[in-house]
């Protein structure tokens, strides 16, 4: 008797929440995207460095990565905070994946050649929602820097 009522009280085990990777890959997108627009002026070049990565990072086409970057463009348009998006990253990437994506997000900063104080200061911000510490953040800038030169 005791076993039947635990069977039907028992809950089941949690399955994993699968991550749907376009979604994801629009989370990524979408923090390039805020930094982009931070300064105000969405720069050509910006945009392409996004394109890019997403290409890279999400092992999509080119035509998919522009479709990506304009769903990232309606979201973070939409977006009231970071954390929507970081939440998602943090649910679904390990640290390897978020470092990763901090550093596509400094190439997007090193873009127009400059840093801009709104720029370095929202990446901090990114870090620090996406777990990752000072040395993480310097390590992503210099591997960002290093493949601009």
């Amino acid at each position: 008797m005791i076993e039947y009522l635990k069977k039907l009280f028992a809950v089941p085990a949690a399955e994993p929440v699968k991550a749907d990777t376009h979604q994801l890959a629009i989370a990524a997108t979408a923090l390039m995207v805020q930094l982009a627009r931070v300064d105000n002026h969405e720069d050509e070049r910006e945009l392409q460095i996004i394109v890019d990565c997403a290409v890279n990072a999400h092992q999509v086409t080119r035509e998919e990565a522009e479709e990506i970057l304009t769903d990232a463009l309606a979201h973070a348009e939409d977006a009231t905070s970071l954390y929507e998006f970081t939440g998602q990253i943090n649910d679904h990437f390990d640290q390897e994946q978020k470092q990763a994506l901090l550093e596509s997000i400094w190439r997007v900063a090193l873009a127009d050649g400059r840093i801009d104080k709104y720029e370095e200061h929202l990446i901090r911000r990114m870090a620090d929602l996406l777990h990752l510490n000072h040395r993480e953040f310097m390590q992503a800038r210099h591997r960002a820097e290093s493949a601009a030169s």
